[in-house]
């Protein structure tokens, strides 16, 4: 989101409903209209419901909602750059042009051996990049900056549970931990000297 400025607010606040998204299994046999049609796939997705993958038919439905469709390329998920880029902030996704529409993957798509003299790869899983992109996927920039988050944390002192853990510990060290009285400036006063027994019987000898 860019604001009057031109300034980017929190770059890394990702909507709600991405992750389900991510996560959602496309182009399966719909159960509930499966009678319809034998080749009734669920290729539809509801941003405002989140409640799993859609067809044509359920997407009925949700016609005051915000649905968007998802295709595939190569057994990967992919939506249209059309769609995703009213919605979030794609900078730095590698895109494509697949039948005649900019497109980018869902999901990472790891590449065991990047090709040969490729500058440019992945920031997550390595895939080959061209340009100046910095992920191949939308999962692997939520997946970065996720990791970009982690780290800060850390860097803070931890979470507030590893925080408090941390106090308690320390708490519990220095209750049962016997405190050091502090020195006295005073002299110390000497007390009756006690000698050994049976000194005065050895001097007699």
């Amino acid at each position: 989101m860019v604001g009057d400025g031109g300034e980017r607010r929190e770059e890394h606040q990702w909507p709600m409903w991405l992750r389900p998204l991510l996560s959602t299994s496309f182009f399966v046999q719909c159960k509930q209209h499966a009678a319809h049609s034998h080749r009734r796939e669920c290729n539809m997705y509801c941003l405002d419901c989140t409640n799993g993958a859609l067809c044509p038919l359920c997407v009925l439905a949700h016609r005051d909602h915000h649905a968007v469709q998802i295709r595939r390329s190569s057994y990967h998920d992919v939506i249209r750059v059309s769609e995703i880029q009213k919605v979030l902030d794609i900078t730095g996704v590698q895109t494509y042009i697949i039948n005649s529409a900019r497109v980018v993957f869902l999901n990472q798509r790891p590449q065991p051996r990047p090709s040969k003299g490729v500058a440019r790869t992945c920031e997550v899983c390595y895939r080959s990049l061209v340009d100046s992109f910095r992920f191949c996927s939308l999962g692997c920039k939520l997946a970065c900056t996720s990791d970009n988050d982690d780290d800060k944390n850390k860097s803070r002192g931890g979470s507030d549970s590893e925080r408090s853990i941390s106090s308690e510990t320390s708490n519990a060290t220095h209750s049962f931990s016997p405190s050091t009285p502090p020195p006295s400036s005073a002299k110390r006063r000497k007390g009756i000297p006690h000698r050994a027994p049976f000194g005065s019987l050895m001097l007699g000898f």
